[in-house]
């Protein structure tokens, strides 16, 4: 299988970040081709392109948003497999070696991988193990062994490039926008491949590991209530593409068994475990209402779309 390695990058502010981002791909040695797309940054371009001129290096050719830069790539791709790094994450060595390793069977068509985090500085009080999503990282609650899930994780993730065409790509009115953090549209196009077809499997392969660098600003109490509340927005403008039981099945059991058990662990450690139950509390909340919110106003609402090959979805 040929396999396609794609970045997206909107700002020069993680400029050394995507340099090592990239570096780390190059490592990987048997990706066919590496990808960088640049959401509508003409300066950050330039730049690119004149710094890594052995790369396919575009300019992301629909609406602003990290969505519309990854079907731009999956557009011009050519690899039979293809695998996503965020432009602030640091693939580790094996990294592709055990996504594309994943595809084995015929009916996985999208393979995740794990993410630990990169603190500014040491690990924040508000972060505990299960909220660790909110940075974009593996959080407890995760399975521990390969296997299949729901949805991988957009920082570190391979897909069969022509099941993910045939579905239209990553739904451009559900994916992060700059640092707007509405998202779920990984989550989002899993789901929808699994109904086109029951028979495919989305795994997940922790030990395809990724380093995912953490700003200061997102380690803060104020960042977990916004992502929180976004993440509920989110999963309400995806309940109405792929179905209210299908976009919170895994949220459900999270929700009602690991967040009360990290609740009840931090209460038990006293003073210093009140900043994490305080977050799991708020985050929880926010999220909840968050949902609601994104429920009954037409806020960033999925629509139809269609196949980016121009064929109808089997």
């Amino acid at each position: 299988m040929s396999v396609s390695v794609v970045i997206c990058a909107y700002t020069l502010d993680r400029w050394d970040q995507l340099a090592l981002a990239m570096a780390s791909v190059t490592d990987q040695a048997i990706a066919d081709e590496t990808i960088l797309v640049i959401d509508h940054n003409d300066e950050l371009l330039r730049r690119a392109q004149a710094r890594w001129p052995e790369s396919h290096v575009l300019a992301n050719a629909g609406a602003q948003g990290l969505s519309a830069a990854r079907n731009t790539a999956l557009q011009v791709a050519r690899g039979d497999i293809v695998a996503f790094l965020d432009d602030d994450a640091v693939a580790e060595p094996g990294w592709l070696r055990t996504l594309v390793d994943g595809f084995a069977e015929p009916s996985v068509v999208a393979v995740g991988g794990s993410a630990v985090p990169l603190w500014p500085g040491d690990a924040p009080a508000v972060l505990p193990e299960e909220l660790l999503w909110i940075v974009g990282c593996s959080y407890r609650g995760l399975p521990t062994r390969p296997g299949p899930v729901r949805n991988v994780m957009g920082c570190s993730m391979a897909f069969r490039r022509d099941p993910l065409l045939a579905v239209g790509g990553f739904n451009t009115d559900t994916g992060r926008v700059g640092k707007l953090p509405i998202g779920c549209e990984e989550t989002e196009v899993c789901i929808k491949l699994r109904q086109v077809d029951p028979a495919h499997i989305v795994r997940y392969e922790p030990s395809a590991r990724v380093r995912h660098h953490v700003s200061a600003d997102r380690t803060r109490m104020a960042y977990v209530a916004h992502r929180s509340w976004c993440e509920g927005i989110s999963k309400a403008g995806i309940a109405r593409t792929v179905g209210r039981q299908d976009a919170l099945s895994a949220e459900s059991a999270y929700a009602s068994r690991v967040l009360p058990a990290a609740l009840w662990r931090e209460l038990r450690r006293g003073p210093q475990g009140v900043p994490a139950a305080a977050a799991i509390v708020l985050s929880l909340l926010l999220a909840g209402a968050g949902y609601l919110r994104g429920s009954v106003a037409p806020v960033r609402a999925g629509s139809p779309r269609r196949s980016l090959t121009g064929r109808t979805p089997a």
